[in-house]
């Protein structure tokens, strides 16, 4: 399993802006180890989140994202206090899920 991912939510107004640095190795298949054999692709395919159970964005990525990727987005609403978790799913099946509340 894969180290948390570092999730910070502010809210200003009625807009909601969450950071979010997953911890993710994202190997694109393309690269050669110091054998000289290729490592095996290795990514997120998919990342989401949500706040209240309310889907607020949603990613499909590729091999071209890449190590530790940062993600910022914003949606409308939220409050102090709320919960937004953050999920990903990568394509050998490893999965993540990990909530911050906002400030």
């Amino acid at each position: 399993m894969s180290d948390p991912m570092r999730i910070r939510a502010q809210v200003q107004g009625d807009k909601t802006t969450v950071r979010v640095l997953v911890s993710h190795d994202m190997e694109s298949g393309q690269r050669r180890d110091a054998a000289g054999k290729i490592v095996p692709a290795w990514f997120i395919q998919d990342i989401s989140a949500t706040w209240n159970g309310k889907v607020v964005m949603h990613a499909q990525w590729g091999a071209a994202v890449s190590k530790n990727p940062f993600v910022q987005f914003s949606f409308k609403g939220g409050k102090a206090g709320d919960k937004v978790a953050v999920s990903w799913v990568d394509n050998r099946g490893d999965k993540r899920t990990d909530e911050a509340a906002i400030a």
